[in-house]
């Protein structure tokens, strides 16, 4: 019979997973033992946890299945907590295995390294942050815990946590079996996509709006078929950027209230009918809307729930309820379908001597992009963010919601070794300098992605709404001159004219990662977080003035 290790990595390649992201450590050797010799799922080893979190994250949004992140217990599971909340605030499906004492450690009547409160501590905080638990202390009963755990991730898409005590890792265990997706009530989805489509019928300005649920159910597609059938344009989330990019015809742009496009703008808030497909109702989303949601003309679907209007239907996963609106939408006549805005992207940047604005890197991207064929895209949160929200539609992962630093360069690590891919990376300086060394495997592994520094010596996000600190101040590491260092070329570029001759010069060279760093001035920021800061400011002093008459 297969030993339990082999079980676990069997199941979770049957349910999706494609790679392994870890970090080898006492506690789950002998794991990391079977990982390696069985060679079942590829592995790739970073050098701190939370790089670890940022790449299984990463990897499962772009490939649609389960992202797997294994490290030690306590000091390797803790660090990883920060990226799991944050796979679990935007409903990426990681499954977190963590390493962890034999039951003779746990008898022993000694307090064991890497211990917290006690030996549960971790399970508790784990509970917190993941949808499903299972601690594999029972070989008898551990196929069906492990085959309960990864249902549920791929179900709800949210993280998982399964603890591996040590002693387990080689005792004898049946196969996992792969359970069946729960059965929607046939009924109630008729019901459902019915009482949808009679409202978006009946509408004069019907819109719909998608964020990450239709990527992470594999939806996208189907979504797009959708929007064709029944004539009715289509926008992202911030969060959602980069979804439907290949679909171009049906997206009409990013939904960034005050801080967008204003064509946009009128679209989605003069709508009389909005269909929200897997959108999260945050304040990233939605906090700059001149017009507030109102449920009356609102259908959103989100986490195996819609609630139309003031109808709630339960267990009503987005993929089947894709499948239904489309099945009853070919027998509706569709509208005339509406004439989409035309965002216009920067593009055609002067190669001078000007100094470099983070817009200008938007048009340079454009451009190359244009010459070369898109290339999938990481960011970090900052103004190179908010600089991606220039660059045409194009597939796109970022903390958008959660906006947890540090997610970018490993995230774009995640992405090469998920999808074999070479990703263009968009980071801030002080994000890179959390975790932007983890650039430093790329040559074991043999990936070269491109990567943009912005570097303007600040916290430049921080600066924006505190111009007067000091310690939004950072220090100039030189990183272009670090490069070589860590197995990749490096450039540092000051004029636009340098900036379009690097980005050329880093497509044509493959086999090693390519820093473009490029230096901006402090107090610059793209034109898009300009938008966004006056609209919040705005948006903070009309509350304040409401406050005080009330």
């Amino acid at each position: 019979m297969q030993s339990l290790a082999i079980a676990l990595l069997k199941a979770l390649k049957a349910h999706g997973a494609r790679e392994i992201f870890g970090i080898p450590g006492d506690f789950v050797l002998p794991f990391y033992k079977a990982i390696e010799d069985s060679r079942i799922l590829p592995h790739f080893e970073l050098s701190h946890e939370p790089a670890v979190g940022f790449a299984a994250d990463a990897a499962a949004r772009y490939h649609g299945g389960l992202g797997v992140a294994v490290v030690t217990y306590g000091a390797g599971a803790f660090n990883v907590v920060n990226p799991v909340a944050g796979a679990y605030a935007e409903r990426s499906p990681v499954v977190v295995i963590a390493g962890a004492p034999g039951a003779a450690e746990r008898a022993s009547g000694f307090l064991l390294h890497h211990q917290a409160r006690s030996i549960g501590t971790q399970l508790a905080v784990f509970r917190e942050i993941t949808c499903d638990q299972a601690v594999l202390d029972d070989p008898a009963a551990a196929p069906g815990e492990i085959a309960r755990v990864l249902q549920s991730a791929r179900e709800r898409s949210l993280p998982v946590y399964i603890e591996f005590p040590r002693d387990m890792v080689s005792v004898p265990a049946a196969s996992v079996p792969v359970l069946g997706r729960r059965p929607t009530d046939a009924e109630a989805l008729a019901e459902c996509a019915g009482e949808i489509l009679s409202r978006l019928a009946a509408a004069k300005s019907p819109v719909i709006i998608v964020d990450v649920e239709i990527r992470r159910y594999q939806s996208e597609k189907r979504v797009a078929a959708l929007a064709r059938k029944l004539g009715i344009p289509v926008v992202t989330t911030f969060m959602g950027r980069g979804l439907l990019a290949d679909a171009p015809d049906v997206v009409a742009g990013t939904y960034l209230g005050a801080a967008g496009d204003a064509h946009i703008n009128r679209l989605v808030e003069s709508a009389d009918a909005l269909l929200l497909l897997g959108v999260i109702i945050s304040d990233t989303n939605f906090a700059l809307s001149q017009r507030r949601l109102d449920p009356r003309r609102t259908m959103l679907a989100i986490d195996r729930q819609v609630r139309v209007g003031h109808h709630l239907y339960s267990d009503m996963p987005l993929d089947d309820l894709v499948d239904a609106l489309i099945a009853r939408a070919r027998k509706t006549k569709a509208r005339k379908s509406v004439r989409r805005p035309r965002i216009v992207y920067p593009r055609g940047l002067k190669a001078d001597d000007k100094p470099i604005r983070p817009s200008d890197i938007a048009g340079a991207i454009n451009d190359l992009f244009d010459r070369h064929g898109v290339m999938p895209m990481t960011a970090d949160v900052g103004d190179c963010l908010f600089t991606a929200m220039e660059i045409e539609n194009s597939a796109l992962a970022a903390p958008g919601y959660y906006a947890g630093m540090g997610f970018g360069v490993p995230a774009g690590i995640g992405v090469a070794a998920a999808t074999r891919r070479r990703p263009l990376i968009l980071v801030g300086d002080g994000a890179f300098q959390m975790t932007g060394w983890e650039i430093g495997n790329c040559r074991r592994y043999g990936l070269d992605p491109i990567v943009v520094l912005f570097n303007n010596a600040s916290w430049e996000m921080l600066r924006v709404f505190q111009p007067e600190s000091k310690f939004n101040n950072l220090d100039d590491w030189h990183y272009a001159a670090i490069a070589p260092s860590l197995g990749g070329h490096g450039e540092r570029v000051s004029t636009r004219a340098e900036l379009v001759a690097a980005l050329e010069r880093a497509v044509k060279r493959r086999g090693m990662f390519s820093l473009v760093e490029v230096m901006l001035p402090r107090g610059q920021t793209s034109d898009t977080l300009a938008r966004f800061v006056s609209g919040f400011k705005a948006a903070r002093e009309k509350a304040a003035r409401m406050k005080a008459g009330a």
